[in-house]
């Protein structure tokens, strides 16, 4: 990774930082330019909270090269609350959605879930996003930090 381009992502990848519209409320993961649901180019920050749940997963038995010593590992759709979905039910006759129609909804992520074996995992299982080493390039001496899932044990 460029040293420009790991500097535009560091409040996705270190706050989890979302983009809001302002025009419709939709949360946009990794922020967007223009809404996908209005069209709107106006948004507002919002940090995404840290805690979720599994949707659905799958284990990685044959990764890439770089990843091949963490093999088997998890990863899994995490949905996590505070984003905006749109009502698919009240759209105009251009396909877009009618203003105000937006309802509370949640963000959903793709993300490795850590420190827990495949089996543990369950549809609904509690998660919560920690900060962890993702890898590192030797050729810009950049290690890069982001998210990881970690099942909740009580």
């Amino acid at each position: 990774m460029k040293s420009p381009q790991y500097t535009r992502v560091i409040p996705q990848c270190y706050r989890l930082e979302a983009g809001k519209c302002t025009g419709c409320g939709k949360v946009h993961f990794p922020p967007r330019l223009i809404c996908d649901a209005c069209r709107c180019r106006e948004f507002e920050e919002v940090t995404l909270p840290r805690e979720g749940k599994v949707l659905t997963w799958t284990v990685i038995h044959v990764p890439p090269a770089r990843f091949d010593l963490e093999a088997p590992y998890v990863i899994a759709i995490v949905e996590l609350e505070g984003g905006v979905r749109q009502d698919a039910g009240q759209v105009r006759q251009d396909g877009l959605p009618v203003a105000g129609t937006a309802r509370a909804g949640q963000v959903r992520l793709t993300c490795q879930v850590t420190d827990c074996d495949p089996d543990e995992l369950t549809v609904d299982a509690p998660v919560e996003l920690v900060f962890r080493r993702i890898k590192e390039d030797s050729q810009a001496d950049i290690i890069q930090y982001g998210y990881k899932a970690v099942l909740k044990r009580e």
